[in-house]
């Protein structure tokens, strides 16, 4: 299983600040995520792929710097999903 963590609206969508999960691709994940929390899909995904503001951590590395939605998952990897983020 991979620890996912929520924060901000997809927490509040999803009303679970942590879930764990099966899968062994990102992508999979993400897949696996919007079908058992359906609110998230339209936050996470628009017309099937991955909204630009979407910040996708695993491990602490963002996926951007690995594989993308190709990162390979395993056994205990943490992931953490973020919005856009802003402040002042």
């Amino acid at each position: 299983m991979v620890k996912v963590k929520l924060f901000a609206n997809f927490r509040e969508a999803a009303g679970e600040k942590e879930v764990d999960l099966a899968a062994t691709t990102v992508k999979e994940l993400l897949n696996n995520l919007v079908k058992k929390f359906q609110n998230l899909e339209p936050l996470i995904f628009e017309d099937g792929e991955l909204r630009d503001y979407v910040h996708i951590m695993v491990n602490g590395r963002h996926v951007n710097h690995l594989e993308g939605l190709d990162t390979p998952l395993k056994e205990n990897d943490t992931v953490a999903i973020f919005p856009p983020v802003s402040g002042g």
